[in-house]
Formats: structure tokens, sequence, C-alpha cells
């Protein structure tokens, strides 16, 4: 299932499960947006912070509750922190499911991003956040236009070297993010997916985390039966200290599974924010250097 596009005078509803907003920082982002073109509705609790750290879970789900209910609403968008996974249990999939709208966030949101596609069947967007706006580089804009206003995105658009560990072909569903993120969620009750399809796993992570950490998120991926329904792998930017020992390590993911594994810098925490549609066949060759969504 896939929602309608936002459209160019579109409306964006504007929450966050994971942090806590800052209101004035928030005002020139918001500025930002609406100078493009877009309208902007702010869910009721998105400056609450009840916690001292954020709000509680309930108002962080009722605020995204709120958003996909939100007839004028065409794109739910949010931010990463910390938090997403205390949504699940509260987030109407039944209202997301009656009315599907698009959903962009990445880092923590990928636990929201994921589950929902899994609960519902809706595709969901991984890669962008409403603090892009602040300073939005010409890909990464281009990127929002051709997955969320046109949705005319047939391949993805690279804006970096793919880097290529083991080579080969492969078909499947696009799901993924943040490797911690992702890696907890397969543990979860709810990321219930079909274990006899395959997926493209995309995974990256931030600066702050070095190669072991990696490895052990990885690791806790393959230790679940999903990893045996993995056809290829794209990892996105991380960290350049012991980047080598990243590549090794990924060469060693993809000669274990006989499967495709490639780097790129185009998502996650860099420079460049591709948007990644979880939920979507593709199909990824990492010869050609290519991902083609079907």
């Amino acid at each position: 299932m896939r929602a309608k596009c936002l459209t160019e005078k579109g409306t964006i509803g504007i929450c966050s499960p994971s942090h806590l907003v800052d209101f004035e920082e928030f005002q020139h982002i918001l500025s930002e947006i609406r100078k493009r073109g877009f309208g902007v509705q702010e869910a009721d609790n998105l400056y609450k912070d009840t916690y001292g750290y954020l709000a509680t879970p309930q108002e962080r789900a009722d605020d995204f509750n709120q958003l996909i209910a939100d007839r004028d609403a065409d794109l739910v968008f949010f931010g990463g922190g910390e938090g997403a996974n205390e949504l699940l249990p509260y987030i109407d999939y039944d209202l997301i499911r009656k009315n599907p709208k698009q959903i962009c966030s990445y880092s923590d949101g990928t636990t929201i991003l994921n589950a929902v596609w899994a609960m519902t069947g809706l595709e969901t967007y991984y890669g962008q956040t409403p603090y892009l706006f602040k300073n939005i580089t010409q890909y990464d804009e281009a990127q929002f236009m051709d997955h969320i206003v046109t949705g005319k995105a047939a391949k993805h658009s690279s804006n970096s070297a793919w880097q290529v560990q083991t080579t080969g072909k492969a078909e499947g569903i696009l799901v993924g993010g943040y490797a911690r993120n992702f890696a907890l969620l397969l543990n979860g009750g709810y990321f219930p997916i079909d274990l006899k399809k395959k997926y493209i796993l995309f995974i990256e992570d931030a600066d702050n985390f070095g190669v072991g950490y990696v490895s052990a998120m990885l690791s806790h991926i393959e230790q679940h039966e999903f990893m045996q329904s993995v056809t290829g792998v794209i990892y996105g930017h991380s960290f350049e200290k012991d980047h080598h020992r990243l590549l090794e390590r990924l060469k060693r993911l993809g000669k274990q599974y006989q499967i495709p594994v490639v780097y790129c810098d185009d998502f996650g925490h860099g420079t460049n924010h591709a948007i990644l549609p979880i939920g979507r066949m593709a199909k990824l060759d990492t010869e050609e250097k290519e991902l083609i969504y079907i």
C-alpha cells in the first residue's frame, strides 16, 4: 500500500516521538518549510516535556495518531533521538490502514517506520527529518521532491562512490534503517514480517559508534531467522575511523551469506540524506552499482 504524494502546496504534519523540540529553533525550520510552499500542522503535544526529557509515550503517540487522522496533513514528518519504541503499543494501526499517508523520518524513527509497514502494509520513507530544512542541500531537496512530492523516483539516485564488498544481484522488499533500532525491532512484537519472502536490508549508523558496535548490531541481526531471507545489503554512511575494518566486516557478511553487499555515503547520518522507501520491492545490482524500484 502506497499513500498519495504530498502536493506542492500540501500540508506537512510535524510531531516528535523521540526528542524534545526547542520552540525557537523549530520556528526557523518551519519557516523554511513554509517558504517552499508547504503548509505546516504542528501536533498538539509537539513542545511538551512532561518527563523533562520527553513527553509521555501516550502524548507522543497521540500526536502521531492525530496527524494520521488529520485529513489536511499529507505527510507525517519527524526526527530521531531516543524513545520511538515506547510509542508502538499506542499507535493506531487500524487508523493508518483506513487513512494511509506518507510517513518520513530517520535514525530513531527506524522503529516506527518499519513497524508501521509491517503492521499495516503501508510503505514508509527512511532518510530525512524536518531539521534538514534548516540548510537543505540540493541533493537532499531533490530526494524529497522525487520521493515525497512527485513520487517519480524509479531508482536510487546516488551522490557518492559505491564501495562494493561482494558482487551480485538481489531482489526483495526494502527494509532497514538505523542499526540498533532495526536489530532490536526484530525481537519485538511489532515487526510481523513474512520470512518466506525476500528482503534487501539497508542499514547505517552514526559517526560516534565504532566498528565493534556496528559488528555487534549486525551479529544481532544475523542471529535472527530474518537474515535467512536477506538477499542483499546496502550500508549507508558511517564513521571514518577504522573505515577499512568496517568494509572488512561487510565483506565477511557478504561472503558468509553469499549475497551482494555494498557500502555508500548516500544515506544516514552523513552529508547525504537519500530517501529509501521501506516496503518497496527493489532490485540491487552491485556490479552495475544500482538499486531499482519495482
